[in-house]
């Protein structure tokens, strides 16, 4: 078998009905001109608002995607980095895009008004301005799906994340509320939504991002456990987030030793998650289809020998191997031996110093949860 190890989340585009797309773009000579000056001068200031007025304008009445796309290049474009320039631009743009939602919500049927805020988002999401994103945090709950989605990547890029970051220590203000509203739809997500929700909680610095990446982990172990989980390919990305924060902190005589004593949730949701999508492989043989099944493959082999070497500090080959030679039993064993199994500790629990709870008569686990086996189709 072919072990695929690439990880691409894929989003559903929307359609429209391309009508008209011969109006032009918004007229760039005179913001051109202002860009390249040093000091501005009052007029300047309603050249910038007058160009903004106008594209923004232009970019809510447009319906051909190619158009608007070369329109929202256009405006991305002329951010500028002239301090009195940029402060300006950007009180024009909120002003403007808070009226390009406006006219959206009067604008029918519903699919032209979803198509106009997804556009709008998507503008706000190429500027890169805390003060601009803000806007997308009302949509988080829309109920069109690639609204959120939109809505959610404004907020979670790494240039807005790197802005909270900056001011994280003296006011976590901005960065925890988002992360508290991002927690309110972790259940109702996409997985596309949900590796953008990971993302951002792996790298926020506030406590609250590390307990938003250990919900979107839950969320991921119980679709697995109820055998309703998709897009499976996506654990490798999550399993790596989780991994990341097992920092390695000293060098002992095996190499470097991870520093996992102190994140035990951490760690036990690695372990629970990577068992699951093991025994999803195993148990699921007979009903999962060969994509899904090579989907698996690909996630038990890029996450032991990316992250599970790193923890361990020896290269770890065995899935890779089991899986081109189609032994099921050697899985298993790997497994156990990494993971644990009902007597004995396995390598990464007892290297990071964890265990996954107590069962129901109060017992301390020494092995991961069990994955149910499949109902017969």
């Amino acid at each position: 078998m072919k072990v695929k190890l690439a990880f691409s989340a894929v989003l559903v585009v929307f359609l429209v009905l391309v009508t008209d797309s011969s109006v032009m773009a918004a007229d760039t000579r005179a913001i051109d001109t202002v860009l390249k000056k040093t000091v501005l001068e009052t007029q300047d200031f309603k050249v910038i608002d007058d160009f903004l007025a106008e594209a923004v304008q232009e970019l809510v009445r447009e319906r051909d995607f190619t158009t608007i796309a070369r329109n929202r290049s256009v405006i991305i474009s002329r951010k500028g980095e002239q301090p009195q320039y940029v402060q300006q631009f950007l009180q024009s743009a909120l002003k403007h895009i808070q009226a390009g939602f406006g006219r959206a919500e009067q604008l029918s049927p519903e699919q032209r008004k979803t198509n106009v805020v997804v556009n709008l988002l998507i503008l706000i999401d190429g500027l890169e301005d805390l003060a601009l994103a803000d806007m997308a945090l009302a949509r988080f709950k829309d109920e069109n799906a690639v609204v959120r989605y939109w809505a959610v990547h404004c907020l979670s890029s790494p240039a807005i994340v790197q802005q909270l970051n900056a001011g994280a220590a003296s006011n976590p203000g901005p960065a925890a509320s988002i992360a508290t509203q991002l927690k309110d739809i972790v259940d109702s997500s996409s997985v596309e939504t949900l590796a953008l929700i990971a993302g951002f909680g792996a790298t926020i610095d506030i406590p609250q991002g590390e307990e938003l990446l250990l919900q979107v982990a839950d969320a991921r172990i119980k679709r697995y456990a109820d055998w309703t989980v998709k897009h499976e390919l996506s654990e490798i990305a999550l399993l790596k987030l989780l991994e990341s924060k097992l920092p390695l902190s000293s060098q002992g005589p095996g190499g470097a030793v991870p520093a996992g004593l102190g994140k035990p949730a951490i760690a036990q949701r690695f372990a629970q998650l990577y068992s699951y999508a093991i025994q999803r492989y195993l148990k699921g043989q007979g009903v999962l289809n060969d994509t899904q099944k090579d989907h698996l493959a690909s996630v038990l082999v890029e996450v032991q020998e990316k992250c599970v070497s790193r923890l361990l500090g020896t290269p770890q080959t065995t899935f890779r191997r089991a899986i081109e030679r189609a032994n099921l039993a050697a899985i298993v064993d790997e497994h156990n031996g990494l993971l644990g199994n009902g007597t004995t500790a396995g390598q990464l629990p007892s290297k990071l110093g964890f265990d996954y709870g107590t069962d129901s008569a109060g017992a301390k686990r020494m092995a991961p949860i069990p994955l149910s086996d499949p109902v017969a189709k």
